[in-house]
């Protein structure tokens, strides 16, 4: 056997079907589909689940299943670095950050993480506190207490 005689096999090629050449072919004018409408139209169809208008199935059907985001607790999260711009001594509050522009708003408490670094000695107060955040405070020489 040489290169030139090589052939696929037999069956496994197909010639691709010409759309909209002639009326002898089967698949001239419309090119098979059908007349007007809007899945005749370029880039026709409807979406996934669409039921011509009607409530599709996946709306119909009850919600199952427990969500817990109505009952979550939103904290508001602040990392050490920026409390940097508060004098040695002072004792941060929640109320405080939201007077300082530190968080928009207290939702259902502060939380206080430790990205950053920490230079003044200071007692904050949050309710809640990420370990890296604890040694960085008291390292610092101040004092992390929990509200």
């Amino acid at each position: 056997m040489k290169l030139h005689e090589l052939k696929p096999a037999e069956g496994s090629k197909h010639t691709r079907k010409r759309l909209g050449r002639g009326i002898g072919s089967g698949t001239g004018k419309t090119a098979g589909k059908g007349h007007k409408g809007q899945n005749a139209r370029s880039g026709g169809g409807v979406r996934l689940g669409f039921e011509g208008g009607q409530t599709p199935l996946f709306r119909r059907l009850p919600k199952r299943g427990f969500n817990n985001s109505i009952f979550a607790t939103e904290l508001a999260e602040v990392n050490v670095g920026k409390l940097n711009g508060f004098a040695a001594g002072t004792v941060v509050t929640p109320e405080l950050l939201l007077e300082a522009k530190i968080i928009k708003n207290v939702r259902d408490g502060v939380k206080i993480l430790g990205n950053g670094e920490i230079t003044v000695g200071l007692t904050v107060q949050a309710k809640a506190f990420s370990k890296s955040a604890i040694e960085k405070i008291e390292a610092a020489g101040g004092k992390a207490e929990v509200i």
